[in-house]
C-alpha cells in the first residue's frame, strides 16, 4: 500500500500549461474572458501533452527549462485549441469538479474551527472559544490533578438539538 506522504513529486507541465494559458488570455478581447473557463482549457491541453514530473527543486526546473526548450510550441498550441474547443456554451451546463482536501490543506480557519469543536467535546466545554481556551484548558488540569475530573468524549446527537452525548473512549 502507498504511503499517504505530502505530494513529494510534481507535474512541471501543469505550470508551464497555466503561465501559456495567461499569455494567450492577454491577447482574448475583455467581453470573451467570461466564455472561457480556464480549468476545462488546462485540462484540455495536459491531455495532450507528455508529463514532466519531479521530485526535487533542481529535477523541477530541470523539467521546467526542458518544457519550455522542447515543448514550448506543443504547449502553445494544445492551450489554443483548448480555448477554441472548450469555450463556454450558454446552454451547456456542467458542474465543476470538487476537491478533496486533506485536512493539513484546508485553509487555516477551517482547521482552527475543527480543532476548537474537537477540544469542545474533549473537555465538555460547550461554551469554549479562542478567548477563553487558556482558562478552560488550566481549569480543566487542575481539576483533573485534584481528581476533580474524569476525561469522558462527547459528540452532538444528531437530531439537531444541541445536545451532546458520551461516547466511550479507552484514554
Amino acid at each position: 500500500m502507498v504511503q499517504e506522504d505530502p505530494q513529494t513529486y510534481r507535474n512541471a507541465m501543469e505550470s508551464l500549461v497555466e503561465e501559456e494559458l495567461e499569455r494567450q488570455l492577454r491577447l482574448v478581447p475583455n467581453k470573451l474572458l467570461d466564455y472561457i473557463r480556464q480549468a476545462e482549457v488546462i485540462a484540455y491541453a495536459l491531455n495532450r501533452l507528455p508529463p514532466l514530473y519531479a521530485t526535487c527543486e533542481k529535477g523541477w526546473k530541470q523539467q521546467r527549462i526542458r518544457g519550455r526548450q522542447e515543448l514550448g510550441t506543443q504547449i502553445a498550441a494544445a492551450v489554443r485549441h483548448g480555448l477554441a474547443a472548450v469555450q463556454q456554451d450558454p446552454l451547456r451546463v456542467s458542474v465543476p469538479l470538487q476537491v478533496k482536501q486533506k485536512p493539513e490543506e484546508k485553509p487555516a480557519s477551517e482547521q482552527a474551527e475543527a480543532a476548537l469543536e474537537a477540544l469542545k467535546r474533549l473537555l465538555r466545554a460547550r461554551d469554549l472559544t479562542w478567548l477563553n481556551l487558556a482558562t478552560v484548558v488550566r481549569e480543566a488540569l487542575i481539576d483533573t490533578a485534584r481528581g476533580k475530573a474524569q476525561w469522558q468524549h462527547l459528540v452532538p446527537l444528531t437530531d439537531g438539538s444541541g445536545d451532546w452525548e458520551e461516547e466511550n473512549f479507552d484514554y
